[in-house]
């Protein structure tokens, strides 16, 4: 069933509609909160499967947007790997219906995509115009969207952004909470030996990014019309080992955080060594978005409290 929440906003002197794909998911929830006061239909992934070329293009045909939103995704990095044709039926063709609809209507597309179509190996920032070289399945699904998006649409929106946390769905600052809260003392030993240690990966860098900053980033960029390729996540990077020091600190937790590689703690997917994005093509948009640890602390200051 289609979800349909009719508000009034002004844009450009009318009102602007829009089609949001993947309204329940991490990113889509904040996006839902933040187009409150647009012409907003939200749907989940029960109300408009992506393979179903008929039923996508009814919604936008029915809804008649000014934009769609297309946050909807396959996002299980490692499940990708065994599952590479689920991944590229949701990811990439999926994508490509959602903007097939958007050609007929006449619609503008935002489309969300990741840090992970790169490899990891340039040694800075990547640019939005740097070459695609994605190792992992999930990117791969990804970056061939991006191309085919680009075709149908020469003036698509397309979005990256990386590590995100929020509420209302797992990420990374959850799963670290979580784990030191279940993490029992023993009161036979020294106290030290009673604190909780964490393993984390220290060889991989991004830019945790926090689902608001991130959804009110999107929502500004369709206000200002943007199109082609922008990178958008919270100012700043880190490893995963960093990020995870960085949670234990602000939450005040007694755990010890312990750096460990990659080759330690192998994964199905393959992870980019270091997919830090640019902000440049952000900025080139009058945007600016918060460093991740004060998005992090915001983060934490509304975080349920643990069992």
């Amino acid at each position: 069933m289609v979800t349909s929440n009719r508000y009034t906003l002004r844009y450009n002197n009318a009102a602007m509609r829009v089609t949001l794909f993947g309204a329940t998911g991490l990113l889509g929830q904040d996006l839902v909160h933040v187009l409150h006061a647009e012409q907003l239909t939200a749907l989940s992934s029960h109300d408009a499967d992506l393979r179903d070329r008929v039923r996508v293009n009814r919604i936008v045909s029915d809804s008649k947007p000014d934009w769609i939103i297309l946050s909807a995704a396959y996002t299980d990095v490692d499940g990708c790997e065994s599952n590479s044709d689920h991944a590229l039926s949701v990811n990439c063709e999926g994508a490509v219906h959602v903007a097939q609809a958007a050609r007929r209507a006449k619609a503008r597309l935002l489309f969300v995509s990741t840090d992970y179509v790169f490899d990891g190996t340039k040694g800075s920032p990547y640019e939005a115009g740097d070459p695609r070289n994605p190792i992992n399945v999930y990117g791969q699904t990804k970056a061939r969207a991006e191309v085919r998006l680009l075709d149908i649409l020469p003036d698509v929106l397309i979005v990256r952004t990386s590590w995100l946390f929020g509420h209302g769905g797992k990420c990374f600052p959850a799963a670290i909470l979580k784990l030191v809260s279940k993490r029992p003392e023993i009161p036979a030993l020294p106290e030290a030996a009673g604190t909780p240690k964490l393993s984390v990966v220290s060889d991989q860098r991004g830019s945790p990014t926090f689902t608001v900053d991130l959804a009110s980033t999107l929502v500004e960029l369709c206000r200002k019309r943007a199109s082609g390729i922008v990178h958008a996540t919270n100012a700043g990077d880190c490893t995963w080992y960093e990020f995870a020091k960085e949670i234990v600190r602000q939450a005040g937790l007694p755990a010890e955080v312990k750096p460990v590689t990659t080759a330690e703690f192998p994964r199905p997917a393959r992870r980019p060594e270091s997919s830090v994005l640019s902000p440049r093509s952000l900025h080139a948009q009058g945007i600016q978005m918060p460093d991740w640890k004060d998005a992090l602390r915001r983060y934490l200051a509304d975080a349920p409290a643990s069992p």
